[in-house]
């Protein structure tokens, strides 16, 4: 049968190996989290008078959590954001722009230098969130009924996310009491994850565009 090859189907974000990736760097962190569980978290958490001293400690602050339920309920959601991005396929560029988002996330607190200690993976996790969403709505288009789906859902994720941050307060308290959990909560590191993770992605977005483009 002559004629051009009829063309693959492809989807929208579609790098094979991006989600397998993503996935591998929730497993480096569920691991790091449990290795460093029984260890004095003095040793390993965020503190802003050691950040010059002790860099180390925007990446190590992570793995610290402060109770059981803490450390259950963080594991529990390392998990629903590794499967987000792989539902998502994200490309590789996604997981890059979420290891730049890592020390970022931290970081950020520097601007909340009241906050002594910081520990836990929510902030960084939320940077997670804003990666995967910066690919679902901006990233590269297959003009497909999948990939308005797929846009569709990022936008109404963004703004549940967009809410979430907004009734939490982020710029108030350092620290905030919450019905139900048994140590106080950051909302700031919430908010300065979701602004590393969404400016990661959005410059190594655009970074490759203009690389395209040439």
């Amino acid at each position: 049968m002559s004629g051009a090859a009829r063309p693959r189907p492809a989807h929208r974000l579609g790098h094979p190996y991006g989600g397998w990736a993503w996935l591998g760097l929730g497993a480096l962190l569920i691991a790091g989290t449990l290795l460093v569980w029984l260890q004095p978290s003095s040793r390993w958490d965020w503190q802003p008078a050691l950040a010059g001293a002790e860099p180390w400690r925007a990446w190590s602050a992570v793995f610290v959590h402060w109770s059981r339920q803490h450390l259950q309920a963080n594991l529990g959601a390392c998990a629903v954001v590794a499967w987000f991005g792989w539902a998502a396929r994200v490309p590789l560029r996604a997981v890059g722009a979420y290891l730049l988002a890592w020390p970022l996330t931290q970081w950020g607190l520097l601007l909340k230098p009241d906050l002594l200690h910081y520990g836990g993976l929510s902030g960084y996790l939320h940077a997670g969130v804003a990666v995967v969403l910066v690919e679902l709505v901006f990233g590269p288009a297959v003009q497909t009924t999948h990939s308005a789906r797929q846009r569709r859902i990022g936008l109404a994720v963004t703004l549940g996310l967009a809410i979430k941050l907004w009734s939490e307060v982020p710029l108030g308290t350092p620290m905030r009491t919450v019905a139900g959990w048994d140590i106080p909560v950051a909302p700031f590191a919430h908010l300065s994850g979701a602004v590393a993770g969404g400016l990661c992605a959005g410059l190594l977005l655009m970074l490759q565009r203009r690389s395209t483009a040439r």
